[in-house]
This record gives structure tokens, sequence and C-alpha cells, in this order.
């Protein structure tokens, strides 16, 4: 018997258009002043303008922070942070990607409770209330809307840092997949690919539970299927709405698991040569699979069967998944491999000894430390 805690805390609400209900959504939470953390893309967009209309049909006034980037430093949440503190908002509003998600956190921190993020780095360092927040997910990926954790980069060092706190949990989470119809065809594909290794990875880790496993092998089952539908330009309303799904369920699973050494690598990638945080993951997970598999090669067979592919006929579950995973590579013609990113090849040591230090690591089934995490860079190069 395998025993676990489960204590779910934010409201889902998945439905086309349901942005529209974001006005009334902050009422509910009696709230009057909104701070609207978002991207400049989607400024340009007119998406963060629809938004902070709908919360002013609410009397509830609005300030914009669109100074967000990819990959939030603390630098992303100082700059919020002013405007908060300037304009003393009683909700947090996070419209955009995983990067918008994690600031707003982070902007949270902070604002209420003081001090800086290094502070706040691990789980439950917040003593104080932070204040009621509603998140808006623009892209079918990291499931952050989802998590009680916020992944802030430093500014200096570019060392990743994860700031967990069950008071950080957005109170609301809006699923609209109409708002994923203008995301360019790129990011949808990073994003997803980074989704379906949430999916992966919290299913084998050993913080795995039956919910979080459940969680696991649902997304997985909506992000495999629809995929590849999803990249066209006319995807359809099913399709976006499976990945958007499948996107938050993975993030689920992630709050009520871990990860493991696909993004353990990946982080230190991102780090320190710029790699778009899904381009790594795409590139470490086939290796990690097959890794993961060595002791155990059904490991991922329960994933594995819940998603659209073709019976194994015996074969290895984990040796065709990482196949499949680099065919699809290969078809959105996808780099393979690190050195077509024109990564010293003598850095990879530098990178096993940040990536042995990254906390997912601890979480992977196959124990792994600096020479394992330097096989599987080798392996990737």
């Amino acid at each position: 018997m395998q025993t676990f805690d489960y204590l779910p805390t934010t409201r889902v609400v998945f439905e086309e258009n349901a942005l529209d209900q974001l006005g009334s959504l902050a009422a509910e939470i009696d709230c009057k002043r909104a701070l609207l953390v978002t991207d400049a893309g989607l400024l340009a967009a007119g998406h963060v303008q629809r938004a902070a209309e709908l919360l002013s049909r609410r009397q509830v006034v609005t300030e914009i922070f669109s100074g967000v980037e990819e990959n939030p430093t603390t630098k992303h949440v100082t700059m919020g942070l002013n405007v908060a503190n300037q304009f003393r908002p009683d909700i947090l509003v996070a419209l955009g990607g995983g990067s918008s998600m994690d600031c707003a956190k982070g902007i949270n921190f902070l604002y209420t409770n003081g001090g800086k993020m290094e502070d706040y780095c691990g789980m439950g360092k917040a003593g104080k209330a932070m204040l009621p927040s509603i998140g808006i997910p623009t892209t079918a990926g990291t499931g952050s809307e989802a998590q009680s954790f916020a992944v802030i980069s430093q500014e200096t060092s570019h060392r990743k840092m994860a700031c967990g706190d069950l008071k950080a949990r957005f109170r609301v989470a809006i699923l609209d997949p109409a708002l994923l119809k203008s995301v360019p065809r790129q990011v949808k594909m990073v994003t997803g690919i980074d989704a379906m290794s949430h999916a992966i990875e919290s299913y084998v880790c050993t913080a795995g539970t039956p919910i979080s496993r459940m969680f696991a092998k649902e997304a997985w089952r909506r992000l495999d299927g629809n995929y590849d539908k999803a990249l066209s330009e006319s995807a359809s309303l099913e399709a976006r709405s499976n990945m958007l799904l499948g996107a938050h369920l993975a993030g689920m699973a992630i709050e009520n698991s871990m990860l493991g050494a696909t993004h353990a690598c990946a982080n230190p990638l991102t780090a320190n040569h710029g790699l778009t945080h899904g381009i790594a993951v795409g590139i470490m997970l086939p290796h990690v699979v097959r890794f993961n598999a060595e002791d155990s090669p059904r490991r991922y067979d329960g994933i594995f069967d819940t998603g659209g592919s073709e019976a194994r006929g015996g074969g290895s579950s984990a040796d065709e998944l990482a196949t499949r995973l680099t065919q699809r590579l290969r078809t959105n013609k996808w780099p393979e491999k690190l050195r077509e990113l024109h990564i010293p090849e003598d850095k990879l040591p530098e990178l096993a000894r940040e990536a042995a230090e990254q906390w997912t690591a601890r979480f992977n089934p196959q124990p792994v430390g600096e020479k394992e995490l330097l096989g599987l860079f080798r392996q990737a190069y």
C-alpha cells in the first residue's frame, strides 16, 4: 500500500471562451484591484486589453505589468514587485505561458512576505498569507497554473530556483482553448513537448503516487493523441482542448509528485547556453527514457499503453516510447543532438556537475550522479 496526502485547492474552469468569466470570477473573490502579469507579445495581440476590460466591467481596477520574458529571473520579479508596491493590488492575475505564471507567483511571495526570492527556495517558506491569484495559460505547456511552485532564475548566476508554497497556488485556473488559436507553430511545438515530458517524468519518478500517476496517464493520453493535430494552423477545438487540458493534468501530476533527470539536464542547458526549455527537454528526454529502462524494461508500460501509440508487439515500452519521441522531433525538423546547437563538447562535464545539483535529479527512478548525467549528455551530443 502506497500512502499519499492529496490536497486540491485550485478551482479549474475549462471551457471555450472561459476567459469571458474572468471578471465574475475575480468579483467572487471580492477583489477590487488586480495586477495583471503578462508579456509584451500578449499585449500586442490584444489578449491583455481584453482581460483588463473584463475586469473593469466588474469594477476591478487593473494595472498591467507586461515585463515578463522567457525563463523569468529575479530581475523580472523585482520589476513586477515595484509595480505592485506602487499599485497595491488585492489580487494577481497571470495571463500567458509558464513564465508569466511563475513571475506572478514570485511577485506574490515578495509582495506579501518580503525578502528576496532566494529566501523561498524549497517548499513552505512563506510565513504570511499571500494574495489570491488567477492563472490563465495561453499555451499548452508548463501546467504552472496547476502548481504551487515558481521556477525563477537568479539574474547573475542563472541558477534556477524552485520556490514553492501551497499559499502560492492559484485560487482559480481558467483553461480557455480559444486562447491557443493564435499560438505560433514553433511555440506549440516546444510547449507541447515540455508538457509530454512532464507526464512521462512524473509517471516514473520516485515521488509518484496513485493520484499523480493517474493524472500523468490521462495527460499523456490527451497530449500524445493530439500533439500533431494541434500543430496545424487550423487545429480543431478538440485538439486544442485536449492539449490544454493535457498540459494542466501533467502539471497536476508534477504537483503531486516530481520530475527527473530530463529536467535536471535541461535546466543548465537553458541557463548557460540559452536553449529554449522545451528544446532542451526534447533532446534529452529519449536518452533519459532509455537510461531509466536499463534496470526495468517495463517501467513505462503503464503510461505508454494509454497513449495513441500502436501495439508494441512484445517490444520494450521504453525503447518504443523513446523512438516515438525522437521520430516526433525528426518529423518537425527539431534538433536531435546538442552539437547541432553549437554547444562545445568540452562543456559537457560542467553541465553534468550542474545537473547533479538540480533538485529534480533526486527523484529520477534510476539513481543519477555526475557520472551518469555526463553519460546522458554524451549520448545526446
